[in-house]
């Protein structure tokens, strides 16, 4: 895709837009394409002449001196690439991940009915205008439960059973990794061990624990038990408020590891199918079937745990809008204290389709049906909504959102996707996310991306985490 920006500093937003529509496609600057974005800025004069193939349109607009431009030329280029596309994403301009956020700022600032008519304005639809708002309400009451010297610790297991192929994160199949895991343990210990001892010196209070992946639950129950006994050993835990562990996998999960997780105060859960459809199963390389995500539940149910997150994805290959259905009613049905909803990322690189594709909104469109399906039924149901994130290159530029029964809302989730306050992590593919508890200002410490140049690099791991101390004393 061409994208040029004549006469003006608003080149970011133009590329969001763009981005909007043709998630895709690799933008550049300077050769002629199949597709052609020209924005241009003449004193209050905004022009955006886009070309699609054979399909050419220009339109001109003149802002008044009140009229912000970033906004102006943001708007005038979503509604010509909505006419010509015959789609509008429902978030119209709004391109940030927290839109959630966003309104609480909105809100702030201009009250609540001021923050909606920004979103209006913004070309937002009015049921994702009432969902942000929701989501708004519900963080609140969590984000108020922080303190200045608060913080959440993050662990990550970057290993699975075998690697989904819509999956982005780092994460290792065993049979690939296997070798690294037991070293990978060991050293996950003393990092933990150190960031343990920062958290004390600081003087910081631990409110969330949260084993992420990969799947946590990959490990063998004895490597599962040295890591939550180191998390008890080494972390204050008087005033933990929640514990989560990702037993995500279904066919990861058996009574030896539940087991390990209840004495160590685990309380909360995920086991996720994605999907309860085993042919869509199948083809995004799930290698578990639906009965399995139905017995790893029971298994859990009947150990005691009573706090069980279940995430689905909307927009699977070979999924249709009955099959997902099915997939939210059955979530519900096994009585799933949260449901997590996310919108199919789309991770892959430029990509060659042919000019009906291009136009082609099904995918698209048949993505919102599934979001707009679950957003009723968990309402519904009795679940609200309680976050909610957004990820670019998705389709259709939808949400991601977690739904639960009254009591049942992940804090973590909360505190992370806020940036409420500082998450120390631990783990190869971590990111320590530091912020100041007067100034607000957020810095970043990353660890090592892959398990091998976490263990190869280790004593770098551990330097790196002067910098919290630094941090906090700056």
């Amino acid at each position: 895709m061409l994208l040029k920006n004549i006469n003006h500093a608003y080149g970011y937003h133009t590329q969001k837009i763009v981005t909007l529509f043709f998630p895709l496609e690799k933008i550049q600057n300077d050769r002629p394409d199949s597709i052609e974005v020209i924005t241009e800025q003449n004193d209050r004069l905004l022009t955006v002449t886009v070309r699609l193939f054979s399909e050419e349109k220009r339109v001109a607009y003149t802002a008044d001196e009140k009229e912000d431009m970033a906004q102006a030329i943001s708007l005038l280029l979503y509604n010509v690439l909505a006419e010509m596309t015959g789609f509008r994403p429902p978030w119209g301009i709004l391109y940030g991940v927290r839109p959630a956020r966003l309104m609480h700022a909105k809100t702030e600032q201009l009250g609540e009915a001021g923050a909606k008519a920004f979103f209006k304005k913004s070309l937002v639809t009015d049921s994702k205008i009432d969902l942000a708002v929701s989501v708004m309400h519900r963080e609140n009451k969590i984000i108020a439960l922080s303190q200045s010297n608060s913080y959440s610790l993050y662990v990550s297991i970057p290993f699975c059973p075998s690697r989904c192929s819509y999956c982005s994160f780092v994460s290792h199949s065993i049979q690939n990794a296997q070798k690294l895991i037991d070293p990978y343990v060991d050293l996950l210990c003393r990092e933990l061990a150190e960031k343990a001892a920062l958290a004390r010196q600081l003087g910081l209070r631990l409110e969330t624990v949260y084993f992420g992946g990969g799947t946590p639950t990959t490990l063998t129950a004895a490597q599962l038990d040295r890591l939550l006994t180191a998390v008890e050993e080494h972390f204050d835990l008087t005033a933990l408020r929640e514990y989560t562990v990702e037993a995500g996998r279904p066919d990861t999960v058996t009574a030896d590891k539940l087991l390990t997780l209840q004495r160590h105060r685990v309380g909360r859960i995920s086991i996720n199918p994605q999907s309860f459809n085993d042919e869509v199963l199948q083809k995004i390389c799930r290698r578990h079937t639906v009965a399995q995500v139905e017995e790893a539940f029971a298994l859990a149910r009947s150990l005691g745990f009573d706090n069980i997150n279940m995430d689905l994805i909307a927009g699977l290959n070979g999924d249709t809008l009955p099959s997902f259905c099915n997939s939210v009613d059955r979530a519900v049905a096994m009585g799933a204290e949260s449901v997590t909803v996310h919108n199919l990322a789309l991770k892959s690189a430029a990509y060659l389709v042919t000019e009906n594709e291009y136009f082609d909104n099904s995918k698209k469109t048949l993505t919102a049906d599934m979001i707009n399906y679950s957003n009723r039924a968990l309402s519904a149901s009795g679940y609200a909504p309680y976050y909610m994130y957004r990820q670019s290159k998705s389709l259709g530029n939808l949400e991601n959102c977690g739904w639960c029964r009254e009591g049942f809302d992940c804090l973590y989730n909360v505190f992370m996707m806020d940036e409420t306050h500082t998450v120390l992590a631990a783990g190869a593919g971590a990111v320590t996310k530091l912020k100041h508890p007067q100034t607000g200002h957020i810095e970043r410490i990353y660890n090592y991306k892959y398990p091998y140049e976490y263990l190869r690099n280790f004593e770098t791991v551990l330097e790196k985490q002067k910098k919290i101390i630094e941090f906090y004393n700056s």
